[in-house]
């Protein structure tokens, strides 16, 4: 009874513990699986309404209009589960905001990375708004997150549907037990008696025709067989404890070796991830690069052909045979060549001697140089160019630096001076002043400090002075050069075992100071002008076509001034800058608008997009005329809404065909609007 019983419990623990981890895994797998399918509809759900609003708001955004884009947030309040909501611009700045509740809403800083994440109780989702291939903003989701409450349902469900399964099945075993127990306790018993009495002629009883039975005969067979089956046991245990012994050792040493697999793994995974952690810092400083090797291709490009442009350009007309030209202006025109050469010689040395730095190839003769014979030397060079501004050279008295001598290279300490001061006498004021002096720091340092007038610099323009292209913080176009002049002079004063630093004071100037071993105890030059060509008689057709040309280069000015001298049904009208072009376009209504991009203050691009925005004058068609040749500049001239876009140097030719084409469609236009 003691037998049936317990045998009765064991099979119901099985049935039991069989059906409770089918059920588990079973419930498990189906809660796991509405739940993924739950957060990722939400995720969906969101990202379909971050789409759909995103799409809504760019006109908003293009057209800087908060209140639209706030009201197209404030249609989210059809979805209960998003509680709030924002839009951010292209510069990361929040435009519009919107809140389902009363309570205060805490909105993201900046746009994260596109995609969704969870937050306690709370989805987020980032999405950026493209609009014709560019993202113009973001737009930020909060929706609740029904997770918990979801998953506590469903659990509750579950525990409910657990226990009326398994207490059905404790009480099927319960009443259909005793038909499998039966027949194995007969054999049971019987086993027991054998067991006690070594009577190896007891037989089980067969109790129906089932497995149980098949046991007893099976039982039965085993006892004919096991007097003889003893005798071969013993005579084999030797042998068996053997193997035994041997299979024990073979496993230690299958263990063994499994261990030292995992610590190869282990050391592969930790060397692969090492590995790719090596590749992915590769790619990117290669992508870093690749950037960095593009902005100086498309700054090399402008600078370069700037004074390209006035070169060919006026060489263009003197070789010509039809613009003849007088004398005068033969040579008015080598002069600006002339000066253009020299310009452009001075950019590529200015290049050569940055890529010698940079590459390790500049060698320097380091011996003690006097300091009185630099010092005069860059004095009698600087002069001139400072006396053409009305602007003041302070020297120290030559008595002060003729005992002195420094450890340096003569020529690059040259160099060095003559950069500094040229600096500050081209961003000083008009009439302002530069102060060269010199002070002793130690037995063997000594100080030189550069100090001018000019309109100072902002602690963001110092944190960036000293990198390739930056101008000492000016706009593009304000000043002629190539911006690497202070990055060449900084590593040279490096290599000369010196160093160099920077104050500034906005409105007040800036002082450049180089220390350097020893042996012994901004105004832009281009302002706004308006300059006109001659004005020229009508022809036979009437009176001549009117051209507004927006350049801040006296030069390049000077050169369409003469192309157009030679076409009589042309008359032409000059700005130095944006503000003022813009003011000449409302008060002139020129027939065509030619445009730099590289505008001091206000960029060719801007002065467009405000021409496009004031009813009078947004169907002035505009030429772009500027030295930004690279593919993507002029893709993104034509797509602002340049008619067309031309490249420094110009290309006479080219130039009249495209007034010309300009002229042909203007004409047209008028014909079909009569």
């Amino acid at each position: 009874m003691n037998a049936s019983s317990s045998i009765r419990k064991k099979l119901v623990r099985v049935v039991m513990a069989t059906t409770f981890a089918a059920l588990l895994v079973s419930v498990g797998l189906i809660i796991a699986y509405d739940l993924r399918n739950y957060q990722r509809s939400l995720v969906n759900d969101l990202s379909t309404q971050a789409e759909l609003v995103g799409h809504m708001t760019s006109a908003a955004l293009a057209f800087d209009d908060p209140r639209l884009a706030g009201e197209n947030l404030a249609l989210l309040r059809t979805r209960p589960t998003v509680n709030a909501a924002a839009i951010f611009d292209e510069n990361g700045r929040l435009f519009a905001s919107y809140s389902a509740g009363k309570e205060a809403t805490t909105f993201p800083s900046r746009p994260e990375a596109a995609g969704a994440r969870t937050e306690g109780n709370a989805v987020l989702l980032f999405r950026p708004i493209v609009e014709n291939g560019e993202t113009i903003g973001t737009v930020w989701l909060r929706a609740e997150n029904r997770m918990l409450a979801r998953t506590l349902d469903y659990l509750a469900i579950a525990l409910g549907v657990m226990l009326l399964a398994m207490g059905t099945a404790y009480l099927l075993m319960r009443r259909m037990g005793r038909v499998i127990t039966v027949p194995i306790v007969a054999v049971t018993e019987i086993a027991r008696d054998v067991v006690a009495t070594r009577d190896y002629s007891r037989r089980a009883p067969r109790l129906g025709n089932d497995e149980a039975a098949e046991l007893a005969d099976s039982f039965n067979a085993m006892l004919t067989e096991i007097e003889q089956r003893t005798r071969e046991l013993e005579d084999s245990n030797g042998e068996i404890v053997r193997e035994a012994q041997e299979r024990s050792r073979a496993q230690q040493e299958v263990m063994r070796l499994n261990e030292q697999l995992e610590h190869r793994v282990d050391e592969r995974t930790m060397q692969l991830a090492l590995a790719n952690a090596e590749l992915a810092n590769a790619i990117d400083e290669a992508r870093k690069a690749n950037q960095a090797k593009s902005a100086f291709l498309s700054s090399m490009s402008h600078e370069l052909r700037t004074p390209l442009n006035a070169i060919l350009g006026f060489a263009q007309i003197l070789t010509s045979e039809s613009l003849p030209t007088t004398e005068a202006q033969k040579k008015e025109f080598a002069s600006h060549i002339l000066k253009s050469g020299r310009h452009l010689l001075t950019l590529i040395n200015e290049i050569l001697d940055l890529a010698k730095v940079e590459s390790g190839t500049i060698t320097l003769s380091m011996e003690p140089v006097a300091l009185g014979e630099i010092l005069t030397e860059c004095q009698t060079m600087i002069e001139p160019l400072a006396a053409a501004r009305g602007i003041r050279v302070l020297f120290p008295q030559q008595a002060q630096v003729d005992h002195v001598v420094l450890l340096a290279d003569r020529t690059r300490l040259k160099q060095v001076l003559l950069n500094l001061l040229s600096n500050s006498i081209k961003y000083n004021r008009d009439a302002g002043a530069v102060v060269l002096g010199c002070q002793q720091v130690s037995r063997e340092r000594l100080r030189i400090a550069v100090q001018d007038t000019g309109m100072g610099l902002r602690p963001d323009q110092l944190d960036s002075l000293f990198q390739p292209f930056n101008r000492l913080g000016q706009e593009a176009g304000a000043q002629e050069g190539t911006g690497i002049g202070l990055v060449v002079t900084r590593r040279l004063v490096e290599l000369m075992n010196g160093t160099i630093e920077v104050s500034s004071s906005p409105g007040v100037g800036s002082v450049f100071t180089i220390e350097l071993g020893a042996t012994s105890p901004q105004v832009s030059q281009a302002g706004a002008f308006e300059a006109a060509a001659p004005a020229l008689a009508a022809d036979d057709q009437g009176t001549p076509h009117l051209l507004l040309y927006v350049e801040d280069n006296p030069a390049n000015l000077k050169l369409v001034e003469e192309i157009v001298r030679f076409r009589p049904d042309l008359r032409l009208i000059a700005a130095g800058d944006g503000p003022l072009g813009l003011s000449m376009a409302r008060a002139h209504h020129p027939e065509i608008i030619l445009m730099d991009l590289n505008l001091p203050g206000m960029s060719g691009l801007e002065v467009l997009a405000q021409l496009r925005r004031e009813p009078g004058m947004r169907d002035i068609p505009v030429i772009a005329l500027t030295a930004n040749a690279m593919p993507r500049d002029i893709e993104r001239g034509i797509a602002a809404g340049f008619t067309r876009y031309l490249t420094k140097p110009i290309d006479i030719d080219k130039f009249n065909e495209a007034i010309d084409l300009t002229l042909a469609q203007l004409r047209a236009q008028k014909g079909a609007a009569s």
